[in-house]
This record gives C-alpha cells, sequence and structure tokens, in this order.
C-alpha cells in the first residue's frame, strides 16, 4: 500500500519531511507528506504519488494558463499560493500570455483596452467571493470573462440546498451555468461569453514529499468551547455530551461546506493518482472527515475502477499547540520558520530582506524598493535541492551545506571568502 501521512509516519531511518515543521506557528494549513511504503507496487504515473501528486498541481494550473492569453487574471490569496510554490507565481501566467496579473480584490479592474478576464479563486461562487467579481466586472469593460474555482460542482449543489450534494450521472452543471448567466448580465450583454470551470488548485507543494493546502489554513480540530456552540444553536434538540458523539449533520453549515470542500480536493487528488484508498483516523474532526469522504459519491465511484491502493491517515493536530511554547526540533528550516517574518499574503512561505545583496544601503527598515526574496525556487533545480536539505538534514548538516553553496558562488564571481564558521 502507498501511505498519504499527516504526521510523521516516514520509514525507519528517514527523516520525515513534516518533522522540520514546528506546528502552527509554521506551515498553515491541512498538510501531507508522501512516500512510498516498502513493498508498495510502483504506480503507473510517474512511479511515485509524490511525483504523480505534483504533476496533478502543474496540470490543474495548465488549464488556467491555457486560458491567461490576452487576459487580465485576477488571483485570490490561496490560489496565488499554490502558484507560487507549484509553478513560479505570476511569471507563469505572464509567460502564457496574460496582460497582467492582480489580486482578487474589489477595489482592482480592468483596463478599457483589456477586454478578457479571468478568475481565479479558492472559494465558493457564493457570499463574499460573488461580490468580488461583480465589483470587478461592473468596473471594467470585459467581453470574455472565465472563473476557475477549487471548489467542485458537488459542493456547490450542497451549498445551494441539495440533498448531500447529489450530483446525478450526466446532469448539467447547472450552478455554474447559472452564475455565467450573472456574468453576462454583469458584462452588460447577454451576447457576450462567459466559462465557469473547476479545477482542482487546493495544493500548494512545499516539497517534492510534502504538500499544503492554503485555503484551509483556518480549519483546526474542534474543541469542548465548540461543543458549547454546537448546543446552543440547537435548543430543541438532544444535546451532545461529548466531542466524540458529533457527526457531519451535526456540525454547523460552514464547517460542513469546509469539510466537503476538503474531501472533494482528496477525492481528485486520489483520481490523479488512480488510488483506492482506506482510511484511518486519530480525532474527532479527523474521523468526520474520514467518514465523509468514505461515503462521498464521486470517491465511490472512483474506488470501482482505482488500479491502486492506499493507507490515508487523518490526525487532529491539537498536540502540535505545545509547538508554539517551544521549538526544540534539530532543522534550520524550523529556525527560518520562526525567526524570520511571512511573506506578505501567504501562511507558507517567509519573507527575505534582499536589500542586503544590492549597492542600495538604507536603515530604514520599512524602505520597499527592493522586493523580498522568499523560499519557494519551484524553476531552479540547485535552489530546490537546497531546500530539501534544510528540511530533512540536521541543523548543523545543513548550515554545512548553505556554506558550501555560498563558496561555490563566492568563487564563480572571484569575491574574497573568509573561511571561518563563527563562534
Amino acid at each position: 500500500a502507498r501511505v498519504l501521512c499527516c504526521a510523521c509516519h516516514s520509514r525507519p531511518g528517514r527523516t520525515c519531511p513534516a518533522a522540520a515543521l514546528p506546528g502552527p506557528g509554521s506551515l498553515r494549513g491541512d498538510w501531507a507528506a508522501l512516500r512510498p511504503a516498502a513493498r508498495a507496487p510502483r504506480p503507473s504515473m510517474s512511479g511515485c504519488p509524490a511525483a504523480a501528486a505534483l504533476a496533478a498541481c502543474r496540470q490543474a494550473w495548465e488549464q488556467v494558463s491555457a486560458k491567461a492569453k490576452r487576459a487580465v487574471v485576477f488571483v485570490d490569496a490561496a490560489c496565488a499560493e499554490s502558484l507560487h510554490w507549484a509553478g513560479g507565481g505570476a511569471g507563469r501566467l505572464l509567460e502564457a500570455g496574460a496582460l497582467n496579473v492582480k489580486e482578487f480584490s474589489s477595489f482592482e479592474a480592468g483596463a478599457a483596452e483589456q477586454p478578457k478576464a479571468v478568475f481565479v479563486v479558492s472559494s465558493l461562487l457564493k457570499g463574499r467571493a460573488v461580490d468580488i467579481v461583480r465589483d470587478i466586472v461592473s468596473l471594467s469593460r470585459f467581453q470574455y470573462c472565465v472563473v476557475f474555482t477549487a471548489v467542485s460542482h458537488a459542493v456547490h449543489l450542497l451549498a445551494h440546498g441539495a440533498p448531500g450534494g447529489a450530483e446525478p450521472e450526466g446532469s448539467s452543471q447547472a450552478v455554474f451555468e447559472q452564475f455565467e448567466e450573472k456574468l453576462c448580465q454583469w458584462m452588460g450583454n447577454m451576447n457576450y461569453t462567459a466559462e465557469v470551470r473547476h479545477a482542482p488548485l487546493l495544493l500548494a507543494p512545499i516539497s517534492p514529499h510534502l504538500f499544503v493546502t492554503p485555503a484551509f489554513a483556518s480549519l483546526f480540530p474542534m474543541t469542548p468551547q465548540d461543543l458549547a456552540r454546537i448546543n446552543s444553536s440547537r435548543p430543541e434538540k438532544k444535546k451532545f455530551g461529548s466531542l466524540n458523539d458529533l457527526d457531519f449533520s451535526s456540525l454547523p453549515p460552514e464547517l460542513q461546506l469546509q469539510i466537503r470542500t476538503l474531501v472533494s480536493g482528496l477525492n481528485s487528488l486520489f483520481e490523479c493518482l488512480n488510488v483506492r484508498e482506506e482510511c484511518f483516523a486519530i480525532g474527532t474532526l479527523s474521523k468526520i472527515i474520514a467518514g465523509d469522504l468514505a461515503n462521498y459519491s464521486q470517491a465511490k465511484n472512483r474506488r470501482k475502477t482505482a488500479q491502486n491502493r492506499a493507507s490515508v491517515i487523518f490526525i487532529d493536530r491539537t498536540l502540535d499547540l505545545t509547538g508554539a511554547v517551544g521549538h526544540h526540533g534539530d532543522s534550520l528550516a524550523e529556525k527560518i520558520f520562526s525567526v524570520l517574518p511571512r511573506l506578505p499574503g501567504h501562511a507558507n512561505d517567509v519573507m527575505v530582506n534582499m536589500v542586503e545583496l544590492t549597492a542600495l544601503q538604507t536603515k530604514d527598515e520599512t524602505c520597499s524598493i527592493i522586493a523580498p526574496g522568499c523560499l519557494a525556487q519551484p524553476n531552479d533545480p540547485a535552489a530546490k535541492a537546497l531546500w530539501e536539505s534544510l528540511m530533512n538534514l540536521r541543523q548543523k548538516e545543513a548550515v554545512m551545506e548553505v556554506r558550501r553553496h555560498l563558496v561555490e558562488a563566492a568563487s564563480r564571481e572571484n569575491l574574497p571568502i573568509k573561511m571561518s564558521m563563527g563562534p
């Protein structure tokens, strides 16, 4: 079997990439480390589940790139972070022919000479997301709009009151079609073109064996305080005595949609891996998620034809709260996440001051003339290899590896080198 691991479940003698992370203060969002287990047959896709998952991330963004030519692209924060790690950020869309890449915000709009727009959102096409799309379209002169949502049509059906999000075989995508009509209305002409599509854009590949889901950075296991709120919201019904008594149907509607969106995203991943999963869960919320995945109708259809098998372990990471008190791991990546400030708009990358590498010398810490550096370098093989070393090697070994790279770079540029490791 293949193991999709949500905690430190590496093979003996190997360091789990997740061990480099100091809990909720480091990488935000549900995450999974993919590593083959012993005696496992190689899957047909790329020979490795991690490689197949990475290919799935890039393939999802290829759908967006195919529509980006001569368009203004508006991307929300979670999808931007996925693109940041998966394929080179905004540069990838610009190389595909995009005229500009902008924040998904009501304060943005297209220019008069820009008739095409592409929207990339991680959320349901409902509520605030709809308001932002309407604001942008109303302030622009678009004639062609394409909307990509990371949430499947089945989840949209659930959000609009369909029982269990049931989607009959061969049915039309009614919710998406209705939104296409709204787009044409906002553009001011029903003969203009509008498209709404689902693309599985939830995963951000931090490393070849570690993926996070930025859209779920706020999803956290339930506590006794949550149980009290759930009981107070159902005064006419029987009270729950403990968190273990909760099931999917007893959760607040917003949390149900969030869980179903995660389950739908996992199902899309498993479709790409062509696997039939067996689920294990530790913790109340994990059990609910695992149960919803087991009962998900699209997942049942996939399992009938899947060629590979996988074990999936869901774990409530509530114990990671202790990580906020002190971090004692022997990882340089952990130190980096603990010390450096977050990259603006991101939950899983840090901001590196690049001014020291330029001729611009200033004591003004708020100086923003030079764009900050970051850890994600998905298009640079050498940088990717060094990042893996920072995550997987012990701290002393990782420092030596960084030093080696610095010495080699200085030698290539004929710079003076001081051979000292310091105190």
